[in-house]
């Protein structure tokens, strides 16, 4: 499969298939053109002129003048210097997705860059060339510098990349396949540092994921509502159309479209509207739990919050981030701030929250099938054993339970921490990767919360014996984990191998 790079319209579904199914990339003809254009204006252009960042220093120090013959030599003190992240290395499809948004952006043709820098990157992108990249480094200003100079080093052929699964001279792994390193001519330096795109790839990938959990949290609640055997209607058509929030009208229908062939879901009408009802007090409830009965409106606005963090990521990535900006058919250089990540920065501390509140839905949801206080169908944590001997499921509620405190804690918005630095010359800056990387670990949390809640719920169908009564799709779901996790009917062993088997599956895969 071959994914063709513009620079103008890379889509999430395109950016997911080159990180996670290695579709190889093809550079488009005319944009390389419009690209090699624009190198050879500012190779003209700036020859004679002070061009910040090409003839002059970085930053605070852009007063200095640079003499012609050391322009390309401060390109590489530029790289050098600022590959100085440290902290764990970035999981490989970070690196790799950092890598697909700095070859978009490129491809934009408006950063004076020698064609050569797109061909080595697509050359690293196919061959699954990873630079080194670390967690701690740029504030997300002046773009990522410090994760980006770590990729402008590996692409000139020094440090280190994760090749074939592990760590690797640069310059060896480029030998062995024949690549030669970049050459910097007159802005790749500062063109490669100067912009969001390990921010922006992050995001990207955190953007997948949160519509992935999402998914599985609708079904999840569609099958509570089975076990409950709750009225259907607080998901009806009548009563969400009243309510006109797009998340809130795709939240119900897709739920109505899980629950199809449901045997378990009753109808207010026959139960309560067309026969007289004669107790004083009802053994079930005439309204079920928030957590049940809200659904629509608690994910519904959760879903309009990833949507529209996609459209903001997807155009980060389609985005020129660098700075100046050569724009050769007016035949001027404008300098501004398009790499500046707030775009990044605020929509990853909005998505960490949304999944923050899915995890929270989630969990309440658990309770609600451990505790027979409250469900009144259940034995207490579903336990299929002897009382007081067995626990049933008691031990992963803990499990999600911490887990789900550390992302109301990890929710704090990264946004608003702005600390100036660069002698004050990024004096408000946006923090960006900080927040990409902390929203990605709420959405790695909560893949954890949600397979323990998805163990419980098949354990509560197995105990109500109600397996052949649930709609297709979740008797699909519930038939797929009772084959990587057997009915705990008590427990002679320790389960934290058959968790982390459901938690895969789902971090992996979608079943709708």
């Amino acid at each position: 499969m071959k994914i063709e790079i513009t620079g103008g319209d890379l889509t999430l579904k395109e950016f997911y298939k080159i990180v996670y199914e290695n579709a190889s990339v093809v550079l488009n003809k005319s944009a390389v053109t419009e690209l090699d254009k624009c190198y050879k204006f500012l190779k003209e252009y700036s020859d004679k002129k002070l061009i910040y960042g090409i003839n002059t220093g970085f930053g605070p120090m852009a007063q200095y003048r640079i003499n012609n013959e050391d322009r390309n030599q401060l390109q590489y003190n530029l790289i050098r210097s600022h590959a100085s992240g440290c902290g764990a290395i970035l999981r490989p499809e970070f690196l790799k997705a950092t890598l697909v948004a700095r070859l978009s952006s490129l491809m934009k043709a408006k950063s004076g860059i020698h064609k050569t820098t797109i061909e080595v990157l697509k050359e690293f992108i196919n061959h699954n060339i990873l630079p080194q990249i670390f967690e701690h480094g740029g504030v997300g200003a002046s773009g990522d510098l410090v994760q980006l100079a770590h990729v402008a080093l590996c692409l000139i052929g020094e440090g280190e990349v994760m090749y074939e699964g592990k760590l690797q001279s640069t310059k060896k792994v480029l030998f062995k396949l024949d690549i030669k390193p970049l050459d910097v001519f007159i802005r790749e330096g500062l063109a490669l540092m100067n912009g969001t795109s390990c921010m922006t790839g992050i995001g990207m990938i955190n953007t997948v994921m949160a519509y992935r959990a999402t998914k599985w949290q609708i079904i999840m609640s569609a099958m509570v509502n089975e076990i409950s055997e709750a009225y259907d209607d607080h998901i009806s058509r009548e009563l969400n159309m009243v309510k006109p929030h797009h998340g809130q009208q795709e939240i119900a229908n897709a739920m109505r479209k899980i629950l199809r062939g449901s045997k378990l879901m009753k109808k207010r009408q026959e139960h309560l509207y067309d026969k007289e009802v004669t107790e004083d007090v009802l053994d079930d409830k005439v309204q079920e739990y928030y957590s049940s009965r809200c659904l629509p409106q608690i994910i519904g606005p959760i879903w309009d919050t990833i949507k529209y963090t996609e459209k903001v990521l997807t155009a980060e990535i389609n985005s020129v981030n660098d700075n100046p900006i050569i724009d050769y058919k007016n035949e001027h250089i404008y300098h501004g701030g398009n790499f500046h990540g707030d775009y990044v920065s605020i929509e990853m501390d909005k998505l960490k929250i949304a999944i923050t509140k899915l995890s929270i839905l989630a969990e309440r949801q658990l309770n609600y099938l451990l505790n027979h206080n409250l469900n009144k169908k259940l034995p207490p944590f579903i336990n299929m054993g002897k009382l007081g001997l067995n626990f049933g499921l008691q031990g992963m509620q803990y499990t999600a339970t911490s887990t789900v405190a550390e992302n109301q804690t990890l929710s704090n918005p990264m946004y608003v921490h702005s600390i100036p630095n660069n002698n004050d010359n990024q004096d408000i800056v946006s923090m960006g990767s900080n927040a990409a990387l902390m929203c990605n670990r709420v959405i790695e949390n909560t893949f954890d919360v949600l397979a323990v809640h998805l163990i419980a719920i098949c354990q509560a169908i197995d105990y109500r014996g109600i397996q052949m009564k649930l709609s297709p799709i979740t008797k699909s779901l519930y038939d797929t984990i009772r084959n990587m996790v057997p009915v705990f009917i008590d427990e002679p062993k320790a389960r934290y191998e058959e968790l982390a088997s459901v938690r895969k599956y789902l971090s992996e895969n979608d079943l709708y």
